[in-house]
């Protein structure tokens, strides 16, 4: 077989893998992109895009639900999956097509469907899906293949019966009660939405609290919040066994007061994701991998094979699709622009898309105080802001980690009504090193949400 030289081939078109092959490409090398299925990754087919869909239509059916608090008469509320579902596919469709028509426009970029493995410390091999099959050779080669929802090992979890947080998107009818397996991120995500759908629901959570990331305050109040919509919250329990029930399941579970057996109608594992690596023939490369298959890079990205990248979720750390882009960035910084950017420049933001938010960045007041950090820490109820309570969105609260000495502003976790947005106008604030009393004594417009940051800023709790 005929060897294909490439300047650089990029194997996988994430968020990190697409823009990256757009910017080879146009500084001049000729580039291929491999591609095993959908154009655009994680984010836009299976993840970022489909799932805050349908938070919006979940949001619209609690909305109605509530139209009566508001002064608003309605009728009976019911869902239309089939809807939900092709609103969702649409749109996913919508934005793949877009990126896959600007990848086919760029000069000196060839986009090939196939399956890729290393054949060499520089040459891939790419089973192609139309039945062929090529060999390719470059001394740039980047590794941008992903991640997907990982199975739990319980006795009695059937793989071919059990949801992930990419087939529960399919289904066409409201659970009757859905049990989910781990309280994470995507757990929880799905558990309210579905709940607003109308559905029964139970989180099983392993550990101690919710959202284990969080400090302990900020995980007690998602908690409370979930109940009160509904959501059994579960803590401390270990699923042990499942069994088939009819159309059903019967999990039973460890809790701390004993066993217990739940019955649901579906099962969700939402409990951790594996890297799409076992098919890339990694040895042969001489590409080293950590715990869990996921591939080990330096902070610039590099993995122990020289001339080889990894970026995006198959690296490991978080998943976040703006991580993945900011991988892009710094690649680009560093091949194409002489710069010398690390994966240690920036805080971390996040946004957790219940409803209300939770947006975190930076130190947590327990990471700050295991670090040795002299803080003060301002804390507020969302039912102290004015605009929360006019527009009757006033659950959670406002958290932020300041430096004693400085003034700098370590790290917030909003829990609240535009938490994500809000905790950006801080994040705003750390990245240029302005001092939380800028914001405490700046002139926000009235009402606002912004204007919470004068009160927040003066409401130290330590």
């Amino acid at each position: 077989m005929a060897v294909e030289q490439y300047d650089c081939i990029v194997i996988g078109s994430g968020q990190g893998g697409s823009p990256l092959v757009t910017a080879l490409a146009k500084a001049g090398h000729r580039t291929a992109l491999i591609e095993r299925e959908h154009i655009a990754g994680t984010c836009i087919n299976e993840g970022c895009t489909p799932t805050k869909t349908m938070v919006a239509s979940a949001r619209i059916a609690h909305l109605a639900h509530r139209a009566a608090d508001y002064g608003v008469r309605t009728g009976p509320v019911t869902m239309d999956m089939a809807k939900v579902r092709q609103r969702k596919r649409d749109i996913v469709t919508s934005f793949r097509g877009g990126s896959e028509r600007r990848l086919r426009g760029v000069t000196n970029l060839d986009v090939l469907f196939g399956e890729a493995s290393f054949s060499g410390t520089k040459a891939v091999h790419v089973r192609m899906n139309d039945g062929g099959e090529r060999e390719l050779a470059a001394e740039r080669i980047f590794i941008n293949t992903g991640a997907r929802p990982s199975i739990p090992a319980i006795d009695g979890l059937d793989p071919a019966r059990t949801l992930t947080s990419t087939t529960i998107m399919e289904l066409d009818a409201v659970p009757e009660h859905l049990i989910i397996l781990g309280g994470g991120y995507v757990g929880l995500e799905f558990g309210q939405m579905f709940r607003r759908f109308g559905a029964r629901v139970t989180v099983i959570q392993r550990g101690a609290r919710l959202l284990a990331r969080e400090d302990a305050d900020v995980a007690d109040e998602v908690a409370k919040i979930l109940r009160e919509d509904g959501i059994d919250v579960l803590l401390e329990s270990s699923p042990t066994h499942v069994a088939a029930n009819g159309a059903g399941f019967d999990v039973t579970v460890m809790a701390p007061s004993g066993e217990r057996v739940i019955t649901g109608s579906h099962i969700l594992a939402a409990a951790g994701r594996s890297p799409n690596t076992e098919i890339l023939n990694l040895e042969t490369a001489g590409v080293r991998t950590k715990k869990g298959g996921f591939i080990a890079v330096n902070e610039r990205l590099e993995t122990s094979a020289p001339g080889v990248w990894a970026l995006g979720d198959v690296k490991g750390g978080p998943a976040f699709t703006h991580i993945s882009y900011d991988d892009y960035r710094i690649i680009r910084a560093n091949l194409l622009e002489g710069g010398s950017r690390t994966t240690n420049d920036p805080p971390v933001p996040y946004t957790v898309f219940i409803d209300p938010q939770l947006g975190r960045v930076g130190l947590g007041e327990e990471e700050a105080r295991a670090a040795g950090k002299n803080i003060r820490v301002a804390k507020m109820p969302m039912s102290y802001i004015a605009r929360a309570i006019e527009i009757d969105e006033s659950r959670g609260f406002m958290k932020a980690v300041v430096d004693a000495e400085s003034g700098q502003i370590l790290g917030c976790a909003i829990l609240g009504i535009e938490g994500g947005e809000l905790m950006a106008m801080i994040e705003i604030a750390m990245l240029g090193n302005v001092p939380y009393t800028t914001l405490r004594d700046a002139v926000f417009a009235h009402p606002t949400l912004a204007e919470s940051l004068n009160n927040l800023f003066s409401n130290f709790v330590e």
